[in-house]
């Protein structure tokens, strides 16, 4: 072993010998945090929230400066294949928690969507929503499209089968009365879509997605396009049948050439759990994500970390409430 691996394993050898007994027997648990890829954003938002939530036996008190997490609690961030992967860790008990798109989380809880014939996950509970994840209705400056009424006749790209985005897009279609039989449907990745929009052979299509979305940047630099409003009353009235979605506004700037603010829709980055946790220890991460200190860590260790705000952690749930969650968002008034 070389030396410097020694010269640490001997410092934590005698790091763990000097705990006082007492705080050994301090209670410890593992909580585990399923996120995505190591590449995208829920990896390194979910590292960050198992630092915030943390407090292994032996630290400093929050009082004393060290960790504000719930006391003898250990959590740990797992690379994961995303969504359905987290809800399917939850529902085996593989995984304490994990990260999962509102609209997804709904779904699995209900048995609809992409989970329509399925055993629905009906244990699936929230803890907070994090972050949106904007829906891009991107066009090409060209085609006349202004509306998603526009999209009568046209080539319009809808996502892969299987993926969420063909679902909140067959959504969005259906609030104006439109269906696939009412546009030349196509099923393409957000890439492919840009490649044969670039190649004039595609004149819009649906994504999913924080923003800026690095197939969508890239596509702006090489063609003029813009980013279709998703509003309207037809909008309001879809916002009150689908609890999973948010309206949401894509900032004017985001993209070139797309210089005013847009309105649109999101669905949420949501933290969700299984209804058999402990209403306590819930209740104590929940309060331990929304200290001060917390605060600091998330926007200070990236962007979509800023996001992350109590007063938007709600937005977008359209699953109950974890038990422990909901006794901390009324104490904090979120909830009357």
């Amino acid at each position: 072993m070389p030396f410097n691996h020694v010269k640490r394993f001997a410092i934590a050898a005698i790091a763990v010998a000097g705990v006082s007994s007492g705080a050994m027997a301090q209670e410890m648990q593992f909580f585990r945090i399923g996120t995505g890829g190591t590449s995208g954003t829920y990896f390194p938002i979910g590292g960050l929230i198992a630092n915030a939530i943390s407090n292994p036996p032996g630290s400093r008190s929050c009082e004393e400066g060290g960790s504000c997490g719930v006391p003898g609690l250990i959590a740990t961030a797992l690379a994961s294949n995303g969504s359905v992967a987290n809800i399917n860790g939850i529902s085996s008990g593989t995984m304490e928690s994990g990260f999962v798109q509102s609209d997804v989380a709904y779904w699995a809880q209900t048995g609809t969507g992409l989970y329509e014939g399925q055993t629905k996950v009906d244990s699936l509970r929230a803890i907070a929503n994090l972050y949106p994840e904007s829906i891009h209705l991107v066009a090409s400056a060209d085609s006349g499209i202004d509306s998603v009424d526009d999209l009568r006749g046209k080539k319009v790209s809808l996502d892969e089968p299987g993926s969420g985005t063909i679902v909140d897009a067959r959504i969005i279609l259906g609030a104006f009365g439109l269906t696939e039989d009412d546009i030349e449907a196509e099923y393409l990745k957000p890439g492919p879509s840009s490649d044969k929009m670039r190649d004039g052979d595609l004149d819009a299509f649906f994504f999913v997605g924080g923003f800026p979305a690095g197939a969508i940047a890239e596509l702006a630099t090489s063609m003029d396009i813009t980013i279709v409003p998703i509003a309207g009353e037809e909008v309001d009235k879809l916002l009150e049948e689908y609890e999973f979605f948010a309206a949401h506004t894509i900032p004017g700037g985001t993209y070139r050439g797309v210089d005013e603010d847009v309105q649109s829709l999101s669905v949420g980055a949501q933290w969700v759990t299984n209804a058999s946790l402990s209403e306590d220890l819930i209740y104590e991460i929940t309060k331990a994500l929304w200290n001060d200190n917390s605060r600091a860590l998330l926007d200070a260790g990236h962007a979509k970390g800023k996001e992350i705000r109590l007063e938007t952690a709600l937005d977008g749930v359209g699953i109950p409430l974890h038990p422990g969650a909901e006794r901390f968002y009324r104490e904090a008034g979120l909830i009357q």
